[in-house]
């Protein structure tokens, strides 16, 4: 398993577990794979570029309950807010295009990760068609039952908090003053990073990347930046323990202020919509209002637990839901995945990869649609016939002059440019085929 970029040190992961073998131990030890879910959110506008996504009906299958999935998101735009506007209404379209239809809930998750590549990086291509300079981050959350999908571009975090009060980041933040492999990578690309310089040489502020000045290295849109500002998501997912947990995801106005464990430990045992506007309030107590600041609580929640029982008080209820998310810490609780597979009862850890190279992230193993044409693009998803300047899977291409050599699936010419522009081989503005 790769190393998301900025992470550090490589960990020593236990071998993955199907899916499949973790619902199916869950259920054996009594547990409910369908967990309900609470939510809330809150926010303070500064400029009025950040927006967020709740979602929590959604069904892999029209008409089918069973297939029922949750999707959560926050957007934080600068130099405008078309990106944000334009992601919290397409990018989860983009994503769901990108995973094949008819396929089991297993095989589903299994697919997740790099359709939220794929979808990520169409989002970024359509908006940019729109010849607009806005940008945003993007921290998109899909929960289904117990396991838990984060993709996330630039530095909106989301944090999961279990029993115990283990607090586990679920996101990298893609700031080039904090993520040095992120700054190799701008330069090899072809960017500049360095601080802003005053008259007289003096250099202020932190490190930002050149042209354009954005401090972050991934997001969505940014077209005014270069194309080594990419839209590739860090992606993890996480299977909960049947005790369930809290997410909070929020913007950097939140993140600025607060570290992630003191915004976990602020709301620990109000309920998700109160715990929102507390870590809403804490973060503006404790920095005031520099930036926009937005916060997402989820609360992941055993089917058979009720928070309203009517024998309790709400002053006890709090502290049963309390106790309930964040008791005593178990042998078993989240943090310590070395060694043989993490145990029933802790957080299971199913996948994680930050690198920003598309073949990496789509894979060889993303089938084409037919052994034969027409193809379907593994990114925009759009049927074509092969014509000059189309990539195969296998490499090969129908360019009068030869490309790059690409061990990925198929994409289209557009696509194709997409991935040269974000490597530093060429302007995804080029029309031609080099």
């Amino acid at each position: 398993m790769a190393t998301a970029a900025g992470v550090g040190k490589e960990r020593r992961l236990p071998p993955a577990l199907p899916l499949a073998t973790l619902i199916g131990r869950e259920l054996r030890a009594g547990g409910s794979e369908r967990p309900s879910l609470r939510y809330g959110h809150a926010g303070f506008a500064k400029r009025g570029e950040d927006y967020f996504l709740v979602k929590p009906d959604c069904l892999r299958v029209a008409g089918d309950p069973s297939t029922a999935f949750s999707v959560f998101a926050v957007f934080d735009g600068h130099n405008g807010v078309s990106a944000a506007v334009y992601s919290k209404e397409h990018l989860l379209e983009h994503v769901m295009s990108a995973l094949p239809p008819d396929i089991g809930r297993d095989d589903w998750l299994q697919a997740l990760p790099r359709a939220l590549v794929a979808g990520f990086v169409k989002a970024d291509i359509d908006f940019q068609r729109k010849g607009e300079v806005s940008g945003t981050t993007a921290t998109l959350v899909v929960v289904d039952g117990f396991t838990v999908t984060v993709a996330s571009v630039g530095d909106s975090r989301c944090i999961l908090d279990t029993q115990g009060g283990e607090v586990q980041l679920l996101t990298v933040d893609h700031r080039l003053e904090e993520n040095v492999e992120e700054r190799e990578r701008v330069t090899a690309s072809g960017g500049e990073v360095g601080r802003l310089n005053l008259f007289g040489g003096q250099e202020v502020g932190p490190l930002r990347c050149w042209p354009g000045g954005l401090c972050l290295s991934r997001s969505i849109g940014d077209m005014d930046v270069g194309e080594f500002i990419v839209p590739i998501p860090h992606v993890k997912q996480v299977k909960l323990s049947n005790i369930g947990g809290r997410l909070i995801i929020a913007s950097d106005g939140i993140w600025d202020a607060l570290p992630s464990e003191a915004a976990a430990k602020a709301c620990r045992g109000l309920p998700a919509e109160l715990a929102a506007k507390l870590v809403v309030k804490q973060a503006l107590k404790k920095s005031g209002l520099k930036d926009d600041t937005t916060c997402v609580v989820v609360d992941i929640i055993p089917s058979d637990y009720r928070l309203t029982s009517p024998q309790l008080s709400p002053k006890r209820n709090q502290s049963k839901f309390k106790s309930l998310l964040f008791g005593r810490r178990s042998h078993s609780s989240i943090g310590k995945l070395g060694g043989k597979s993490a145990s029933f009862g802790s957080v299971e850890e199913l996948f994680e990869e930050g690198s920003a190279m598309l073949e990496e992230r789509l894979g060889r193993n993303l089938s084409l649609k037919a052994a034969s044409p027409p193809f379907r693009c593994a990114i925009c998803q759009v049927d074509q016939e092969p014509f000059e300047g189309l990539m195969s899977e296998n490499g090969g291409n129908y360019c009068s002059s030869p490309c790059a050599p690409w061990g990925g699936p198929y994409l289209c010419l557009e696509c194709r440019k997409k991935k040269d522009a974000m490597e530093g081989k060429r302007s995804s503005h080029s029309t031609a085929c080099r």
